[in-house]
């Protein structure tokens, strides 16, 4: 009931905020909770913390994909318990009513996962957003940054889960006979199609039967890192899929640029709720 409630509301709610610009934010630094959720995969050999430390957006407090994640598994960053969550958010000082901005600093546009994630546990989603272009784009225009620490006060944040927004194994298998849903793949076409190596050693080539690719390098702007114009998402997302169908999953490596395409996807179809299999390829091409 309350997974089926809390897709009506991200459906009632205007996802036109789902991005903000540099300018925006700029202008509103001291009216909102901004956090920083850069991740980088482990071969590029970047630190996302540390360069953090180094520079960052002024309040702008680190949020930590991996560490703020399930620990009870091997699968990389996958959602933590509402238990979990709610003592995560209430030590960043966060609260139920609060507008949060997210950016990051990576090629993956990690951002989209934070935003996923706290959709995921009940905020209301006009009250989450992604800076479009992140810590790129606001350096590019000369936007300050600062190396201070922000220090949080704990709240009391209080959390609800909406269990449609995500996929099991058990339901990708499933589905591949019953095509309930669509599958769409974040990684790239090299990826898709097992034509090389992935990068966590225990996981094999390839992809999920019947799923559908498109990289999510496809949707942004490779010089500041914003997303695409609303009419060249479209472009994109119709070469495989029609753009009214809501039953649609994404997919990718660990599910963090799944998140990518399913802000992508809202961005274009306000009927959609943001839905990902949280498992993606670590899971389901794990070499057992």
């Amino acid at each position: 009931k309350s997974g089926r409630l809390s897709s009506e509301i991200f459906r009632k709610k205007s996802i036109l905020m789902s991005l903000v610009t540099t300018g925006w934010l700029y202008n509103n630094l001291n009216k909102v909770k901004i956090l920083d959720s850069s991740w980088h995969l482990p071969a590029q050999n970047r630190n996302a913390l540390k360069e953090y430390s180094n520079e960052h957006i002024l309040n702008s407090i680190f949020f930590d994909i991996d560490k703020y994640s399930e620990k009870k598994t091997d699968l990389p960053h996958m959602l933590p318990k509402i238990g979990e969550w709610e003592e995560i958010v209430s030590n960043l000082g966060i609260s139920n009513k609060d507008k949060i901005i997210v950016y990051d600093n990576s090629d993956l546009i990690s951002s989209c996962r934070c935003w996923y994630t706290f959709i995921y546990f009940g905020h209301d989603p006009s009250l989450i957003s992604v800076l479009n272009g992140g810590l790129k784009k606001w350096k590019q225009e000369g936007k300050p940054v600062v190396n201070d620490i922000t220090k949080a006060s704990k709240t009391h944040y209080s959390a609800k889960e909406n269990k449609e927004m995500v996929k099991s194994k058990i339901e990708i298998d499933e589905n591949i006979s019953s095509k309930k849903f669509k599958v769409i793949d974040a990684r790239s076409k090299e990826r898709f199609e097992g034509k090389v190596a992935e990068p966590r050693s225990n996981v094999k080539s390839g992809s999920i039967k019947y799923s559908s690719c498109l990289p999510f390098g496809k949707l942004i702007n490779k010089n500041d890192n914003t997303f695409m114009e609303k009419n060249e998402l479209t472009l994109s997302f119709k070469e495989i899929i029609d753009t009214k169908d809501n039953n649609v999953v994404f997919s990718c490596g660990s599910g963090v640029t799944a998140s990518v395409l399913a802000l992508a996807y809202s961005l274009i179809n306000n009927k959609y709720t943001p839905t990902i299999y949280d498992g993606s390829w670590s899971e389901y091409g794990l070499i057992k």
